[in-house]
């Protein structure tokens, strides 16, 4: 990892987690992971952004010690005897409360790290030694609300704290096709995505409904999608773009992820 005191700005992340079993499987998605890992600086602390937790009102948790949450049903034990003990960081939590006036941010010592935060930073940071704090999903907020509220987590990029947003593009249980065949509709709105990114075309990130059909089979609950408006809302003018994975996954997800650097 390279050293902290030398990055003016920390990278800003998008990680498409898909099957919780990704964790601890070999697969394309983990070992890009485990790259990307190693490429990274180590931040003072990380704001994790999942799709796994959503509110009513905008919260941080703020405890010192987070549990890892299993937040999931039907998986080997295996995957239920994962930890990862990171610490919490009270003090950064704050630090986003305190951007924003009117207690439009709460914290809260009721949560941990869920299947969206730990088993995607199993990989990135396996040692578990970089304080990490989750930032909730408002249910109350629509798409512009939660970008607006995202931009002003910006200048946290500035303050050594790495934003990671967890969750997928394409995100569709009940369409999951076990033999591997992806849906039209799966690539339509993916590339739909894709472009809007390279274009920073922001409205239409915001209005997908101009994807046409795709966008309602695509995402048909918002949750896993939100986490990705937070990463491009906060992209510098001078970062660059990578797309880590492009690849889907049981032809109903979309296992793209994004990096700002």
């Amino acid at each position: 990892m390279k050293n902290q005191e030398n990055i003016t700005r920390m990278p800003a992340i998008f990680i498409g987690h898909g099957n919780p079993m990704n964790a601890i499987t070999d697969n394309p998605y983990r070992d890009a992971w485990l790259v990307l890992g190693q490429s990274l600086p180590k931040p003072n602390a990380i704001l994790l952004i999942s799709a796994h937790w959503q509110t009513r009102g905008t919260q941080v948790c703020a405890v010192e010690k987070p549990q890892t949450i299993h937040d999931f049903g039907g998986f080997p034990a295996e995957l239920f005897a994962q930890q990862y003990p990171a610490p919490g960081s009270p003090k950064y939590a704050k630090m986003v409360c305190d951007l924003f006036p009117d207690n439009k941010v709460t914290s809260t010592l009721d949560w941990g790290l869920d299947h969206g935060a730990w088993t995607v930073l199993q990989s990135l940071f396996p040692m578990a030694d970089v304080p990490v704090f989750q930032l909730s999903l408002d249910v109350n907020l629509d798409f512009a609300e939660h970008f607006k509220l995202a931009k002003q987590l910006a200048s946290l990029r500035e303050q050594g704290v790495m934003i990671i947003g967890s969750g997928n593009i394409v995100h569709n249980l009940g369409k999951l096709n076990m033999q591997g065949k992806t849906s039209e509709w799966t690539i339509s709105f993916d590339n739909y995505i894709k472009k809007a990114l390279e274009s920073e075309d922001e409205a239409a990130l915001l209005d997908i409904s101009r994807a046409g059909d795709s966008a309602k089979l695509a995402v048909p609950t918002d949750e896993h999608y939100l986490p990705l408006l937070y990463i491009a809302a906060i992209r510098h003018a001078n970062d660059t773009m990578q797309f880590l994975t492009e690849s889907y996954d049981l032809g109903a997800l979309s296992m793209r992820s994004v990096i700002y650097q």
